[in-house]
């Protein structure tokens, strides 16, 4: 089963959720489905800034399996971090994300 996860809650479950269940599950292949892509609102989007001990690690991760990594655009203006993600990760909105996942759809989007 393919799946995308959105996070939109609060950023402990970025830090707590991501960092300490999906994100060691995936390294280790242990995780049990095939995660496609991963979508950040809000203040989750800081977890994908340079330097960010979780984020750099989900990089390592999505660059070895091909999961998208994608922030919202809207929040990272807002933040004024769009120009301090780590590199190749894109922002967008929903259409973007359709579009970037188009040719590897989920079974499942897991909103968190």
């Amino acid at each position: 089963m393919k799946v995308a996860y959105i996070f939109a809650t609060s950023r402990h479950t970025v830090s707590y959720v991501l960092g300490r269940m999906i994100l060691p599950q995936l390294e280790e292949d242990r995780h049990g489905a095939t995660v496609v892509g991963m979508f950040f609102f809000e203040d989750n989007n800081y977890v994908l800034v340079k330097g960010n001990p979780i984020g750099e690690r989900l990089k390592a991760v999505a660059k070895s399996k091909g999961i998208l990594l994608m922030g919202c655009d809207q929040c990272c203006y807002e933040r004024e971090i769009a120009d301090k993600l780590l590199d190749g990760v894109p922002i967008g909105c929903f259409p973007d994300l359709y579009k970037a996942l188009s040719g590897n759809m989920p079974d499942q989007a897991i909103t968190l």
